[in-house]
């Protein structure tokens, strides 16, 4: 595993300088949303980083295939992601999605995506987990959707926790969560796109969830505490959504 994490992250590093200013004039051409506040998005996730260099997961909500790419811009602006290339989340997009081709599994590689197969086979999950305990491990920063995939209500179910994100908590010592929720004013339910050119709010609380339990019982009660969280921003947000923006709210 250390062999092929390297590989895959040299390739990505070198490569950085390219892929990222492309990704960002794609989502800004294909979609035109604009994120809100994202001055003080980029500010918590720094001060998050700069703070501790305890492992530190993200857990967000699912309502669109591109949130993972949404979410990374309202965490740091390209030139503080050269700066610090271990801060770039590591992604586990669906490879039915987005790693179906050959030049889409080459695209997803140097994005540092590790693809998995949702509803595949468990051993194979599980290396795919493995791998980023691996990374959070050795202090780098990774993305899971708690859902396991994008929400077919529109909402957070806190009782809809998939089992992955709870093993990945358990079994990196001291690990940090951060919970973003981000939705576009006119979501109003899943699907494959934000709406072009809508507004997309975003808050973030960092939590460090605990359990006394063992076993499976302390995997869900770290899932659920996380889809808690969620469950709870998803409230304050539709609470806010005809006032003033709250854009990002840290704790």
């Amino acid at each position: 595993m250390p062999r092929r994490h390297r590989s895959q992250r040299a390739v990505g590093w070198l490569l950085a300088p390219f892929w990222f200013p492309l990704a960002s004039l794609f989502l800004r051409l294909r979609f035109g949303c604009r994120i809100e506040d994202i001055s003080r998005s980029r500010a918590l996730y720094h001060k998050i980083r700069s703070e501790s260099d305890l492992p530190l997961l993200i857990c967000a909500n699912h309502l669109t295939l591109v949130d993972s790419f949404f979410i990374a811009q309202a965490l740091a602006p390209n030139w503080r992601f050269l700066l610090d290339f271990d801060s770039v989340p590591w992604n586990t997009p669906e490879e039915v999605n987005f790693a179906n081709t050959p030049f889409n599994h080459a695209l997803v590689y140097i994005a540092k995506c590790v693809p998995i197969r949702r509803g595949g086979k468990r051993e194979d999950i599980r290396e795919v987990l493995s791998r980023i305990e691996y990374l959070l491990g050795r202090g780098e920063v990774a993305i899971l959707f708690p859902e396991g995939g994008r929400s077919r209500t529109g909402r957070i179910d806190p009782d809809n926790a998939g089992w992955g994100v709870g093993r990945v908590i358990a079994r990196v010592k001291d690990c940090r969560v951060l919970c973003v929720y981000m939705r576009g004013d006119a979501q109003e339910t899943f699907g494959t796109y934000p709406k072009h050119g809508d507004r997309l709010r975003v808050s973030m609380a960092l939590i460090e969830p605990k359990s006394d339990a063992r076993g499976v019982r302390k995997t869900r009660d770290l899932s659920a505490q996380i889809m808690s969280q969620l469950a709870q921003m998803e409230a304050d947000y539709f609470a806010t959504r005809a006032g003033p923006s709250h854009a990002v709210a840290g704790s």
